[in-house]
């Protein structure tokens, strides 16, 4: 599969693209962006997702936008919608 078929959790790009290479962890991560470090943990075990307020903080501490880690979201939201959200008994709405 393809990471546009399966994309990865923004908490799990943020560890292994991010904080791996800086051998930061959370907690000194959270400190620099002056949040809890429960936020910054459960980010990274994809227990909750990107929020605009955590994605304007990572894009501020990473030189990225916040766009990139709110479509990271989006994206891997999608996906797993896609797997567990049955829409074949909808029929298509057409104007006439």
């Amino acid at each position: 599969m393809s990471l546009l078929e399966n994309p990865m959790h923004p908490g799990e790009v943020l560890k292994e693209l991010y904080l791996d290479p800086l051998d930061m962890g959370a907690i000194a991560l959270a400190r620099r962006l002056g949040v809890p470090r429960t936020r910054i943990e459960r980010l990274l075990k994809a227990a909750t997702g990107m929020t605009p307020d955590t994605a304007l903080r990572l894009a501020r501490a990473f030189n990225t936008t916040p766009a990139y880690w709110m479509n990271m979201q989006t994206n891997y939201d999608m996906a797993v919608a896609e797997k567990e959200v049955d829409v074949s008994g909808i029929e298509p709405v057409c104007a006439t």
